[in-house]
């Protein structure tokens, strides 16, 4: 993720969690302090603090820590450790700024003098810190356990799973992203399995942020060729899918001196893109997940397989680029109809290239 687009979600995140800390306030306020209306004001700027504080702090930690060099290391260790750690540290936070009443004595400094000291007066006496830093505490680590739950068969996934979206099957127009890390196999003759997992972990984490920036939606990751999917309703403005595609390599391009040092290798891609109809629905009994049939995916595989066959890094169908808004941005170089393996009818492929500034 790039530091521009976690300041966009940081900022997001910031400014709902004060709108929904002030709109609880509100009511908190009201039944607990007199007069009701001061007490409507006092709990909304209160919670609005407190909720802008922690957000700010234990929101900017969720957003910004995972790409430093401490993230990285924690990001490694076991799930439970994670979540222990972090929920101790926000609960020494949340701690520090509720039984420090951080929230009332700057919403205070609104009020006159003798409103505010009948205000502080009813806020000591009937504030339980005690219980709203145990509610803060346990909701901290339920957020952090739900997060990191959720990040383990992706968080849109996890949302759509919860919210029931494919718990009845449907039909609709998706784009296939097949990425296929190129270099991984000398990586793993060379170095051995432990190291080509590190590798490869270091590519797919490194991909990352260009696919969360472009939306995009990891579907799996097969070996060493990730795939990713948009429906064509997210995918279609500024294209992008292709958008995605050339971050990627360029987000790995810029991270070159480190898998030099690290492995004495430099990743490269072979990718595919495609679109058409597939039926996406949820499966399962102990295990869910969300899963796409439908020919797009074998079609995609297929033209992943072309590129060697063609001598084309980045290969795209005609069925993709009809689809795709903003394409000029691209060299696109018509390959013709082909013949894919395994193929009765022909598909028109293009080969794509960052056009030329």
């Amino acid at each position: 993720m790039s530091r521009r687009h976690q300041w966009l979600v940081y900022g997001v995140s910031m400014r709902f969690a004060v709108l929904l800390g002030a709109i609880f306030g509100v009511f908190a306020g009201a039944a607990a302090f007199k007069p009701p209306l001061a007490g409507a004001a006092l709990g909304a700027l209160s919670t609005a603090i407190y909720a802008f504080i922690l957000m700010g702090l234990l929101g900017g930690a969720e957003i910004f820590l995972p790409t430093t060099r401490l993230g990285r290391a924690l990001g490694r260790a076991p799930f439970v450790a994670v979540v222990a750690v972090k929920s101790a540290v926000y609960f020494a936070v949340v701690a520090v700024v509720i039984f420090g009443r951080v929230g009332p004595r700057i919403a205070l400094l609104a009020f006159d003098a003798d409103l505010a000291a009948s205000l502080d007066a009813q806020v000591q006496s009937n504030l339980p810190r005690g219980f709203v830093a145990a509610v803060w505490a346990l909701t901290l680590f339920f957020m952090v356990l739900l997060r990191h739950a959720a990040q383990l068969i992706g968080e849109r996934s996890f949302r759509d799973i919860v919210v029931g979206r494919y718990r009845r099957p449907r039909a609709e127009e998706r784009f296939f992203l097949f990425i296929d890390i190129v270099g991984s196999t000398p990586v793993a003759e060379r170095l051995g399995p432990l190291s080509v997992h590190r590798y490869l972990d270091q590519v797919f984490q490194t991909a990352s942020g260009p696919i969360d920036e472009h939306r995009g939606e990891v579907y799996q990751y097969v070996g060493d060729e990730v795939v990713v999917t948009w429906t064509v309703a997210e995918g279609r403005a500024e294209a992008q899918p292709l958008a995605c595609l050339f971050a990627v390599e360029a987000a790995l391009a810029r991270a070159a001196p480190e898998f030099e040092r690290a492995f004495g290798a430099v990743p490269k891609l072979r990718a595919a893109l495609h679109a058409g109809e597939v039926v996406t629905g949820e499966i399962g009994g102990s295990r869910r997940a969300i899963v796409f049939h439908g020919d797009v995916m074998n079609t995609t595989s297929r033209i992943e397989n072309a590129t060697r066959e063609l001598g084309r890094p980045f290969l795209v169908s005609e069925d993709a680029l009809k689809r795709l808004d903003g394409v000029h941005r691209y060299a696109l170089e018509d390959l013709g109809p082909q013949q894919l393996r395994g193929r009765e009818a022909e598909t028109r492929l293009y080969a794509a290239t960052l056009a030329a500034a």
